[in-house]
């Protein structure tokens, strides 16, 4: 079995995922105040707990590699 350095099991940096939010799922408030913006990305953890919300997506990689983590995209 090959091994990628990326992923490696023993690593301790968590992963974070992110995606292009669908307004339609976020909660009435969050609509409020993200309003005018093209885009929502959102950050989560690995059990779905959504951790931030930017409008950029380059915003959102940094965000989680500035806290330790390992961002993958989500689609």
């Amino acid at each position: 079995m090959a091994t990628y350095p990326y992923f490696e099991p023993e690593s301790e940096a968590k992963l974070a995922y992110i995606r292009l939010a669908d307004r339609a799922d976020l909660p009435e408030d969050v609509r409020a105040r993200t309003s005018g913006m093209e885009a929502i990305y959102t950050i989560h953890a690995a059990d779905g707990q959504v951790l931030a919300l930017t409008n950029d997506r380059d915003k959102a990689f940094m965000l989680a590699r500035m806290n330790e983590m390992r961002p993958v995209s989500v689609h």
